[in-house]
């Protein structure tokens, strides 16, 4: 007998089927949707948060400090790794289901007219909530690029941009020079330009599309916040920092010598806003304990999540895998998503993995999945023992069985459907797979 369709389910599978065409950039569906809904984006302060790889980082950071401080803060993020409800949270709790269903009723009609895609209308629920529960403050994170994202509709309290590296480049342009460009989309004029890029060339490039916007002040982390002596352990990432107020020592439980930047970054982004959302570096320690961000270099058990879904992201990865003390050998279940950089991906994880289980995450869309044959194949030529498990239930069992350090990894459905099967929920802080439990 058929299994009941929840009201919820129903209402994201409608959601969801706004994202078979193409992606349409442009801010004029947004801000006509948001109209209807009284411009909820202009009733509440927000932070805007861009970039390739760290902005999730650079978010929950940024909403931990904020929190510190008493404040009531909503933090939109995409995608999302096992359920929808995670993009949208308040003080960490995620948005009601029926609050989910009712909104998407109410928008239904005038979505539909406008054309609206699934972005563009998951944003106008997340300002509409975050304006409906009253929120203190708002962290937002764009979804595509930057100055032409479904999020840039807004006038921050402070934009910030965190690296750049090459991705969406059918959207975003072919270079390096062209993605800083686009993401330098979301500085303001007369607001807080943040600046966490480490290349010197390309942060030159988003100061200078800051300083054309009429952004002021601009600030660089590579420059004005530095960093050093940054170690890794089992309790997150400790680094040594230069700060408006001195030389401080900060310990973020996220895991990774790039997360001294992204920590950095996070920290510079509300110090420059000021006021009563500046957190003094002395009280930063106890404020980055709060900090949970679900599938980024995540270690479990004898797991380890990571979302990397560019060959920037795996490099990030890979050193990470190569100086922090896991347990050998080390298997690495990988699916990507087709129009990534795979080859890349893998080249940058075979230095450092012993085998890889290639597999079809369950939940890539049709027309992005990879062919997971070829991927193998081209697995093979650089020596690594290569297992090819298209079915990802059989992949994530192949892995269980295996002693060592699992990885999985390659992109957001990948590590979302491995939580998923393993009973694993994205937005509570440790956790313990079902397979592992007694």
């Amino acid at each position: 007998m058929a299994v009941p369709v929840s009201e919820y389910q129903a209402a994201l599978d409608a959601l969801f089927a706004r994202t078979a065409g193409q992606i349409k950039p442009g801010l004029g569906r947004t801000e006509a949707l948001l109209l209807a809904l009284g411009d909820p984006h202009q009733k509440i302060p927000c932070f805007h948060v861009a970039g390739t790889n760290g902005k999730g980082s650079v978010c929950v950071t940024i909403d931990a400090l904020l929190r510190s401080r008493g404040l009531r803060v909503g933090r939109y993020t995409s995608p999302h790794l096992v359920n929808f409800r995670e993009r949208i949270v308040i003080n960490g709790v995620a948005i009601p289901e029926e609050v989910v269903i009712a909104f998407l009723k109410d928008v239904e009609r005038s979505a539909s007219v406008l054309g609206a895609t699934f972005f563009e209308i998951t944003t106008a629920l997340a300002f509409w909530y975050f304006a409906e529960q009253k929120v203190d403050v708002a962290v937002i994170e764009t979804g595509l690029g930057g100055e032409h994202d479904a999020t840039n509709v807004v006038t921050p309290i402070a934009a910030t941009v965190t690296n750049i590296s090459l991705d969406h480049v059918e959207y975003l342009g072919p270079t390096l020079q062209d993605i800083a460009g686009e993401k330098g989309g979301i500085f303001k004029f007369g607001r807080p330009a943040i600046i966490g890029e480490s290349r010197a060339d390309l942060a030159k490039i988003l100061s200078a599309r800051a300083e054309q916007r009429g952004a002021t002040p601009i600030v660089q982390v590579r420059t004005d916040w530095r960093s050093w002596s940054v170690s890794v352990t089992g309790a997150g990432t400790a680094f040594n920092a230069s700060t408006p107020t001195g030389e401080h020592r900060f310990v973020s439980p996220l895991l990774g010598e790039y997360q001294a930047r992204n920590t950095l970054t996070a920290f510079a982004t509300v110090w420059t806003a000021g006021g009563k959302y500046r957190v003094e570096p002395k009280n930063a320690n106890k404020a980055l304990e709060q900090v949970h961000l679900p599938g980024r270099f995540q270690r479990i058990g004898d797991w380890v999540f990571d979302v990397a879904h560019n060959a920037g992201g795996a490099r990030a990865l890979a050193e990470s895998l190569a100086t922090f003390p896991l347990r050998k050998p080390l298997t690495a279940v990988i699916g990507v998503l087709k129009d990534k950089d795979w080859q890349g991906i893998l080249d940058a994880l075979a230095p450092v993995v012993n085998r890889f289980i290639i597999t079809q995450p369950t939940t890539a869309p049709a027309g992005r999945a990879w062919d997971p044959m070829a991927a193998a194949m081209y697995a093979n030529k650089l020596k690594i023992p290569v297992d090819l498990d298209v079915k990802f239930e059989i992949a994530l069992q192949r892995a269980q069985e295996t002693i060592g350090t699992k990885l999985v990894t390659g992109s957001f459905h990948t590590v979302g459907d491995a939580m998923q099967l393993l009973g694993i929920d994205p937005l509570t802080p440790g956790g313990t797979p079902r397979s592992n439990r007694s």
